[in-house]
């Protein structure tokens, strides 16, 4: 039997990735010991691999499919293909940004300011590449982590690190003074792999489904009876995906309306349903958007 060998990120993305993929229909079961994930689909295996190996593992055919952020393919240099964007951040559901930080009571200004000075960051190659190209000649050090620390301490002169909201950086006094990259997780295939009809398709059949969890989240579906003569009011107030959809009720003068709508808009539409004559309203959770 063919099996495609899917690499999941552990650490930060780890939870994520699993409840996203749940809500597309695979089950993933991690064990605290195991590298190697149980899922119930027996044409898939699932390895745990940090994200910022995983483009090389995808790259050299370890893995057939991986996810990532761009910033680790970009670091990596890797030549793979890029299936999908896949934003799934608990926090913001926005792209994370790696930023050039100092200690706010720095004179460090602008990026030529760095000429000569240390930055520490886990983004090596990537700032290196960055200021190289600008002929900014800086002294660029890996950092195993705590990398905020290491301006605090004096051990740098700037930090290359990666926010989402900038408030960590803050709260350890820091200000960002240049913005280098934009980043968000991407799913990502071996090239080989995409060659293969019976592996693009499967491939494809992942995709297709986490791109519809990914939209499914934050939306709900609500179902609802209206009388005739509220219809075209009803219809008015909903904010809609698509049309929604609209059924008469048997043998009555009342319709049953359906629609999905994000779920922010909910508690502030469902008192103007009532309002509006509406009854029986039905909110639902979906799992996936197609």
């Amino acid at each position: 039997m063919q099996k495609l060998k899917v690499g999941i990120p552990k650490g930060s993305l780890e939870n994520a990735t699993i409840d996203l993929f749940k809500k597309s229909g695979w089950k993933i079961s991690i064990s605290s010991r195991n590298y190697f994930p149980d899922i119930d689909d027996e044409t898939l295996s699932c390895i745990l691999i940090r994200a910022q190996e995983m483009s090389r593992y995808v790259e050299d055919g370890t893995l057939d499919l991986g996810l990532t952020g761009k910033d680790w393919i970009k670091e990596n240099d890797s030549d793979i293909v890029v299936v999908q964007d896949l934003i799934y951040s608990k926090v913001s559901r926005k792209p994370a940004h790696w930023v050039l930080a100092v200690m706010d009571n720095s004179p460090i200004r602008k990026l030529e300011d760095l000429q000569g000075k240390k930055i520490a960051t886990e983004l090596v190659n990537f700032t290196k590449d960055y200021f190289a190209e600008k002929n900014i000649d800086v002294d660029v050090e890996f950092s195993w982590g705590a990398t905020e620390a290491k301006v605090v301490e004096g051990l740098a002169d700037a930090i290359v690190e990666v926010t989402e909201t900038g408030s960590t950086i803050k709260a350890h006094g820091l200000r960002i003074i240049q913005d280098l990259m934009e980043t968000n997780t991407q799913l990502i295939a071996n090239k080989k792999a995409w060659e293969d009809s019976w592996k693009k398709e499967k491939i494809e059949q992942i995709s297709l489904l986490l791109k519809g969890a990914l939209k499914a989240d934050g939306m709900v579906g609500l179902k609802m009876n209206v009388p005739k003569e509220k219809l075209d009011e009803v219809i008015k107030l909903l904010p809609s995906l698509t049309a929604p959809t609209i059924a008469n009720l048997y043998q009555q003068d009342w319709f049953s309306i359906e629609t999905v709508i994000s779920e922010f808009t909910v508690r502030e539409l469902i008192p103007k349903l009532r309002k509006s004559g509406v009854e029986g309203i039905i909110e639902y959770s979906l799992n996936k958007v197609i």
